[in-house]
């Protein structure tokens, strides 16, 4: 770990309140994984974003939007991002996205699957051409005409261009992840 989580209270005014509207939201929204430590203070992603403000807080708002936005089914939105943790080794967003998957009903050998990087059997085929778009990006491609094709018949046009931002955006905390050597909790 290359930068450490900041406490609350040695904040200043203003990066408190993005401190706890984050701690708020991941507590309404992802209250499964683990994302505080004893101090209160923000794990994974977040104390990088803290430590560099002018950089974090805007990154902060494109994922809020993501969020706030998102149309794509919950489990096509988790085999997307495992697919980005995978890709980039990225271990806290392994952790977390292993627990929110498995809270949104996809399978334990599925998740193990996304995680190790495989290609998994049993998707549906709305998670298999996510997994396969966010697979071909990663990977540094451009989306085939064929599996854009098919994205767009089974995801819309609309959903195609979200899964796109989804994967840019979970990128982007993988960097930010890897970058600052950021762990994920220890297994219990």
């Amino acid at each position: 770990m290359r930068i450490r989580p900041l406490p609350p209270d040695s904040l200043s005014p203003e990066v408190r309140y993005v401190h706890d509207e984050i701690a708020s939201l991941i507590g309404r929204s992802q209250s499964q994984v683990n994302m505080l430590d004893a101090r209160g203070a923000l794990l994974g992603p977040f104390p990088p974003m803290l430590h560099y403000p002018q950089f974090g807080i805007p990154a902060l708002s494109f994922l809020r939007t993501l969020d706030m936005h998102a149309t794509l089914d919950k489990r096509v939105r988790e085999v997307a991002i495992l697919t980005v943790g995978a890709a980039f080794g990225a271990r806290f967003e392994l952790y977390a996205h292993e627990i929110m998957a498995a809270a949104f009903g996809l399978p334990d050998d599925i998740i193990a699957s996304l995680a190790a990087g495989g290609h998994p059997y049993g998707l549906n085929v709305q998670e298999t051409i996510a997994h396969n778009v966010a697979y071909a990006l990663v990977a540094g491609h451009v989306v085939p005409a064929s599996t854009y094709k098919q994205a767009v018949q089974l995801l819309g046009q609309h959903g195609v261009a979200e899964l796109f931002f989804l994967v840019g955006g979970y990128s982007l905390i993988a960097m930010i992840l890897n970058g600052f050597d950021m762990p994920a909790p220890p297994f219990v």
